[in-house]
């Protein structure tokens, strides 16, 4: 075996106004002098330009419906604001969030509540008239109680439905705990009836948690058929919700994702020299001599993803309804299509900075890099995301592949919590050289939950604090995330 590993790199992929930023000089190293580190980036003109690119999967296919932004993928107010001047509309999955976005701008008619709701929820999204995504059966029941008691107007529903199945081959699912299982329609329906002076049902929908088109697919066909169900009763609904899930392609290069799950794997069995924190598996083990478990990693290299994942589906053909595909399908229905995308709509929309505190070696030689974080200030492994972060000299320089004295120089990354388990990677990173006290650290496209959804104020240490920055003139302008607004820049609102 090699006494020292060789590269695995995994490099981060760069969009034009990502990559920008991070060529801006000192503009990064003097905002984390300003705020301290670690600290939130966040692009808010990002955010709009992929509201388009859905916009234009559902143009391909001649659809309409709308594009909701599951909110729970980051709390940014700077975010959301800019949505807000969009024609895009927002999910919220709780009270706060329900607040966060009509306080943002969003009218009712643009915010959908989903998720588990409380009594309180569910009063703000009644009283407010906010379209309502129920659950359960009795999550309607609850709804149309508090209408008729409270006298309000009568409320817009969608029914998540789950546990579908129907003719032709057999695709398993992963079970669920959300959502009505599709063969207790009748039941449904028959719900939906009794509160027909209270709730209007408009369409039907579902939010897998799994990253097959057929799987969704096949989720469709079966919103389809409940959707004639409804029909048939006399209901006129008219939407099909189809959830998120359209997912994110991290990194730049397919060979290096191949590569370092292939070495992972000869590690684990012991082939060659650990790539990990005491030889971490990620799922997988040694059995004596045999592979077992799963890989548990977000596929972080994935050519078909987001508005190109959302095409590729919608044109699947269909074969419990004659092969035809499922956006034609929605078309004779004169269905309308709602999405539910989260990671996906904040793609390219941030970054993660820290500064780096320490450089030392471990007991076994390896490099130990000790930054001003914690593991949950940018949570790439509680959401199995492997990528290399990006070194920055002390004038805000990036340092590329090539810049430093050698080959790539492998290190493992450690938290400022005083825990073992702090580590911001347990995977072993590459950086074209060994980073210096001073020096910053950037976790590239961070917005998408790896950047406050673990978030903790463990041992009175701060979260990351948030600024939005945008380009004008040709140079980048910053402000804190919750002073942001769409009309914060010269020349109005957009």
């Amino acid at each position: 075996m090699p006494s020292s590993p060789e590269p695995l790199s995994l490099e981060p992929r760069l969009e034009r106004r990502l990559a920008s930023l991070l060529g801006a000089g000192d503009f990064l190293p003097s905002l984390v002098d300003a705020l301290g580190s670690p600290l939130s980036v966040l692009l808010p003109d990002q955010i709009a330009e992929n509201v388009e690119r859905f916009r234009g999967a559902y143009g391909t296919h001649r659809l309409g419906g709308q594009v909701y932004f599951a909110h729970k993928a980051n709390r940014s107010s700077a975010l959301l604001r800019r949505l807000a001047a969009t024609d895009a509309a927002v999910d919220v999955a709780s009270l706060g969030e329900l607040q966060h976005a009509l306080g943002a701008g969003f009218t009712p008619d643009r915010i959908m509540a989903t998720g588990p709701k409380n009594r309180e929820f569910l009063w703000l999204a009644a009283r407010t008239g906010v379209l309502v995504n129920a659950d359960s059966r009795g999550e309607l029941d609850e709804l149309a109680a508090l209408v008729r008691a409270r006298r309000l107007a009568r409320i817009r529903v969608l029914v998540r439905l789950s546990a579908f199945d129907g003719p032709g081959v057999r695709v398993r699912s992963r079970p669920s705990r959300f959502g009505i299982p599709a063969g207790e329609v009748d039941g449904l329906l028959k719900t939906v009836e009794q509160h027909a002076d209270a709730l209007e049902l408009i369409g039907v929908g579902y939010h897998l948690d799994t990253t097959s088109p057929e799987e969704k697919a096949r989720a469709l066909e079966g919103c389809i058929r409940v959707m004639d169900a409804a029909r048939g009763r006399g209901l006129r609904p008219q939407v099909v919700d189809i959830g998120g899930g359209f997912g994110v392609n991290y990194l730049e290069h397919a060979g290096e994702w191949e590569r370092y799950t292939s070495e992972l794997t000869a590690a684990v069995l012991g082939h060659r020299p650990p790539l990990t924190w005491r030889g971490h598996g990620y799922g997988l083990r040694n059995d004596a001599g045999t592979l077992r478990g799963a890989l548990g990693l977000y596929p972080a290299h994935r050519p078909v993803a987001g508005a190109r994942y959302l095409d590729e589906l919608l044109a699947l053909p269909s074969p419990s309804f004659g092969g035809r595909a499922l956006a034609t399908l929605l078309l004779e229905n004169l269905y309308d299509l709602y999405t539910e995308p989260g990671r996906a709509l904040v793609d390219q929309c941030g970054l993660v900075l820290a500064r780096v505190l320490e450089v030392r070696r471990t007991d076994s030689g390896e490099p130990l890099v000790r930054l001003a974080m914690k593991a949950d200030d940018a949570a790439l492994e509680e959401h199995g995301v492997l990528m290399d972060p990006m070194l920055l000299g002390r004038d805000g320089g990036r340092v590329g592949r090539g810049d430093g004295d050698g080959p790539a120089v492998g290190a493992y990354l450690a938290g400022s919590l005083c825990l073992e388990a702090d580590l911001i990677t347990r995977r072993m990173v590459f950086l074209p050289r060994l980073p210096r006290p001073g020096e910053l650290l950037a976790f590239a496209n961070t917005a998408g939950y790896c950047m406050d959804f673990q978030t903790s104020r463990a041992q009175h240490q701060p979260v990351a604090r948030k600024v939005a920055a945008w380009q004008e003139d040709g140079s980048w302008r910053w402000c804190l995330d919750e002073q942001y607004w769409p009309i914060t820049r010269p020349g109005g609102e957009h």
